[in-house]
């Protein structure tokens, strides 16, 4: 019982091995960031640029973050990013795609 006296002495929310990991919460906040922008705009016709670059730009950060992250709580909210930025992404190119008509 004496684990449940201890403080948490973590240096970030997500750092559970009790190191700072700065740029894996970084690439976590700018996913999840891009993600919920791109999944929102998604929603209407007319910002399908918005939704096109930021979800692309989710899902390149995302996958990189993935690729370097070392705990499980970053890898929990960099895949919730990744699937947000997935969607706003693919539904931003059914509605004009990444240039809009421009080429």
């Amino acid at each position: 019982m004496a684990q449940v006296l201890r403080p948490n002495t973590t240096g970030s929310l997500f750092a559970t091995d009790g190191k700072p990991h700065p740029l894996q919460d970084t690439l976590l906040a700018v996913t999840l960031v891009c993600g919920i922008t791109a999944f929102v705009s998604s929603m209407f016709d007319s910002l399908h640029l918005l939704s096109s670059w930021a979800g692309l730009v989710g899902i390149l950060t995302g996958a990189y973050g993935q690729f370097i992250s070392e705990t499980t709580r970053e890898r929990f909210g960099l895949i919730l990013g990744l699937g947000f930025s997935a969607v706003g992404f693919y539904l931003g190119l059914a509605h004009g795609g990444l240039f809009g008509g421009v080429f």
